[in-house]
């Protein structure tokens, strides 16, 4: 199945693509260019972050962990986190219960296209 959701930028040098939703599951990939910054934020949501490529380091309530290619990290829902690439890396996140905003996001852009 091709993937024709659009590529959203979420903040300078990060973009985000769905990948696949359900009732309890949210899934994108994100693409985050070299020295990219994703400033520290929270969610409702659990997240499972998955490195495909590349090396970034993320900052959990203050403390960084470095994740290379085939890493994987859970944030509970409501933890405080953010990001640093350290090279250009690609990550699988996966988030449940769904990232309805995204979703929201997602359609918007498709009508427009």
């Amino acid at each position: 199945m091709r993937n024709e959701n659009p590529w959203i930028e979420i903040c300078p040098g990060i973009q985000r693509q769905t990948v696949a939703s359900g009732k309890t599951m949210y899934q994108m990939q994100v693409r985050l260019a070299a020295g990219s910054k994703m400033p520290e934020h929270r969610h409702p949501q659990e997240q499972i972050v998955h490195v495909l490529e590349g090396r970034m380091r993320l900052i959990v309530e203050g403390i960084p962990h470095e994740l290379a290619a085939g890493d994987s990290f859970y944030l509970a829902s409501g933890v405080a986190h953010g990001v640093e690439t350290v090279e250009e890396t690609r990550v699988l996140d996966t988030f449940s219960p769904p990232r309805d905003e995204y979703l929201a996001i997602d359609e918007v852009n498709r009508q427009r296209a």
